[in-house]
């Protein structure tokens, strides 16, 4: 009896790519910028100043509400001073007094003249003093700065990349089975084939 069918089986077929892990970088840059600071001269001068401060002069020839105030107090006090004091001087006296040792009334009267005659001449000369002067000297400052250049370096970062691996698989051919029917053709009956040979059942 010949074979009728042919069974071929086909094997899958894998392709597999692999790529290593890698660290990639790029070299690091380094700028300069300069840049430049212009200098000069400056100059700064002040002249002298003169100051002049005329109050007090001023007071003593008019004096002001508070001053004429306060001038007329303080001659009270002198005016009480001295009365006190030429009372004292006129008890005295009075105590003094004998008998036939002259007219102590004369003597008091002569004794208290005495001091405006000989102390208060009446002339005064105006102003009492002078004006305050004083003066700020005079200043001169010189300053001369030369250039300047500035450098500025820049220094870029490395910069840094990782690539991981990668594993790539490709199916190129699926498995399978094939069947192959590699006999004659089939009659229904049987005795429908031309080369039908019919089986003796009686031998």
């Amino acid at each position: 009896m010949n074979q009728l069918i042919e069974i071929t089986s086909v094997p899958i077929e894998i392709e597999m790519r692999t790529s290593h892990a890698r660290l990639e970088y790029a070299n690091a840059s380094a700028d300069l910028e300069i840049s430049r600071d212009k200098g000069g001269l400056s100059i700064k001068s002040r002249p002298i100043r003169l100051n002049i401060d005329t109050f007090e002069m001023q007071s003593s020839i008019t004096p002001t509400a508070a001053q004429k105030i306060e001038q007329s107090a303080e001659k009270g006090k002198q005016a009480a001073y001295e009365a006190t004091a030429t009372y004292a001087q006129q008890g005295e006296l009075l105590l003094k007094a004998k008998v036939g040792g002259g007219d102590p009334l004369a003597q008091f009267s002569f004794t208290a003249l005495s001091p405006d005659i000989n102390t208060q001449p009446g002339l005064d000369f105006i102003p009492t003093t002078g004006p305050e002067i004083s003066w700020d000297p005079a200043e001169l400052n010189i300053r001369f700065e030369m250039d300047k250049l500035n450098f500025d370096w820049r220094l870029n970062q490395t910069q840094f990349e990782f690539v991981p691996g990668d594993i790539e698989i490709t199916v190129k051919q699926q498995p399978e089975v094939i069947i192959k029917y590699i006999g004659g053709p089939l009659y229904v009956p049987p005795s429908a084939d031309p080369n039908y040979e019919p089986i003796d059942v009686q031998a």
